[in-house]
């Protein structure tokens, strides 16, 4: 069942329309919810939404409770691929909890968390930008992590990362979410304006997996559930560029590193010189790597995650 959550005007005869997807079946009390598409430019949740549904209609007598599918919190920033809520020129992930007497942003941010809080649990699935890919991992906030560590477990993805810093995220959905008691798990994977349909497909399989130790799934799950590393028992290394140029990758994603192995060089193009290698400064996994090739003093190459650290 479609639901409206915000249905309001805009300048020349448009308007900001906010929808979710309503699945329930069974007598189930359990809810979980499902938003992506804060950001307008990370679309990797939008297929994860579609796959969910589909599958969830598929076998609908095999659920027992009520899955909501939030597909665009941005909807504008979705249809003109734009990172921001257009004309406003704001992050939406930066203005929760809302405001009620706010501006339409502002609003809308209230409205989302008024709508979703009381959930069993919600899933806030982003991508990365267009510079960098992810592999699928959960991250969350050190004060939440005892509770939801172990449900990010279920997830099907490979990493989790806790963060230890809270003042940037006060004002992200997830943050607001759990400090109003409604467990939020935030999965971040893949690349900005792209799909990654293996990582999706992979996820649907977690959220299921999910579904099923609350009891509200009945049917079959994938059993080869990935078992992911959490960075409470290691250390995550940055990698960033000391000069502008080239990046010339010589490692693939995804993959274990040693301490010295070459990760990339930076060269010039116009001069036909190296201007930097970039070796890894650990034995780790390379869950973060640079995916556009131009880089500038200072840009992120990689993340690695160090378990012997």
């Amino acid at each position: 069942m479609i639901q409206s959550i915000i249905n309001e005007g805009l300048p020349v005869d448009e308007k900001l329309i906010l929808q979710k997807n309503v699945l329930k079946n069974g007598t189930g009390k359990k809810r979980i919810c499902i938003v992506t598409g804060t950001h307008g430019d990370e679309l990797e949740g939008q297929y994860v939404c579609f796959e969910l549904i589909r599958r969830l209609n598929e076998d609908i007598n095999c659920l027992d409770g009520t899955v909501e599918v939030y597909p665009a919190l941005n909807p504008l920033g979705v249809d003109s691929v734009t990172r921001g809520f257009p004309t406003f020129d704001l992050d939406m992930n930066r203005i929760f909890p809302g405001d009620p007497n706010g501006h339409l942003i502002e609003f809308t941010a209230h409205k989302i968390i008024q709508d979703l809080k009381g959930a069993d649990m919600v899933i806030d699935i982003h991508a990365s930008n267009i510079f960098l890919r992810e592999m699928p991992q959960a991250r969350i906030n050190i004060q939440g992590s005892a509770k939801l560590i172990p449900y990010a477990k279920l997830l099907n993805i490979d990493f989790i990362w806790v963060h230890e810093a809270a003042t940037v995220l006060e004002s992200t959905l997830a943050h607001s979410l759990n400090v109003l008691k409604t467990p939020t798990i935030v999965v971040e994977m893949g690349i900005g304006m792209r799909i990654t349909r293996i990582y999706g497909d992979r996820l649907v399989d977690g959220i299921l997996n999910l579904m099923k130790k609350f009891k509200m799934w009945k049917g079959d799950i994938d059993e080869k559930i990935s078992k992911p590393m959490v960075s409470t028992t290691g250390k995550v290394f940055y990698l960033n560029a000391e000069s502008s140029g080239l990046i010339i990758l010589t490692v693939s994603h995804s993959v274990e590193v040693n301490k010295g192995d070459l990760i990339c060089q930076i060269v010039d193009p116009l001069n036909g010189i190296t201007l930097q290698e970039v070796f890894s400064p650990v034995d780790g996994v390379l869950f973060t790597l640079r995916t556009y090739p131009v880089v500038y003093e200072g840009s992120l190459i990689a993340r690695i995650f160090s378990q012997d650290n």
